[in-house]
């Protein structure tokens, strides 16, 4: 008897991390600050988690706590808050080349053949790893700072337009648009 409370909380951890599995995280940077007080420093640790579901939906967070652990699941469901859909061709890369920026940091987003992977540094990877991208090629201009090339790859991203959202605000079928794009690419070639 004394051990069925136990098991029924071990359904209901496991219940919870099967709706969550859907979703994978990954952790991109992890800082240590200090408070300086009276008696010495305090420390705290802050995390930069970015979340997915591998199928277009990605977000980040941003956490900060005395323990690692706790900031890291402060971030991680910071990011699950804030999730956003990118349009993505054939599910597997952008629609169209994409420059984004915040602050000092700059990043530019490529589409790419099938079969290249991604071709990113570090923050930049870990967005499109668990976006569901496969084909890209990026490169990060200006700062380094990890939080700034995340926010300027997903404001990148908010920029990306499928053929659809084109087509329906310029009151066109997606089949017009596409085939006037095969065209100027037909004439390109001929030049």
């Amino acid at each position: 008897m004394a051990n069925e409370p136990r098991r029924e909380q071990r359904r209901e951890r496991g219940g919870r991390e099967e709706r969550d599995s859907e979703f994978t995280d990954k952790l991109v940077h992890i800082n240590r600050v200090a408070k300086v007080v009276k008696g010495g420093k305090r420390f705290a640790f802050a995390a930069l988690v970015i979340v997915g579901d591998q199928k277009g939906r990605a977000g980040f967070g941003h956490g900060k706590a005395r323990e690692v652990p706790e900031a890291i699941r402060k971030a991680t469901d910071a990011a699950k808050r804030a999730l956003t859909r990118v349009a993505l061709r054939e599910g597997r890369t952008l629609h169209h080349d994409v420059m984004g920026r915040h602050g000092a940091g700059k990043v530019f987003l490529r589409a790419a053949p099938p079969g290249t992977g991604i071709i990113a540094g570090g923050p930049m990877r870990a967005v499109f790893e668990t976006l569901g991208i496969q084909d890209v090629v990026a490169k990060s201009l200006g700062s380094s700072n990890p939080y700034n090339v995340v926010r300027a790859t997903f404001d990148a991203l908010k920029h990306q337009d499928s053929p659809r959202s084109v087509a329906g605000r310029r009151s066109l079928k997606v089949s017009t648009l596409q085939s006037r794009r095969q065209g100027a690419d037909a004439e390109q070639a001929a030049d």
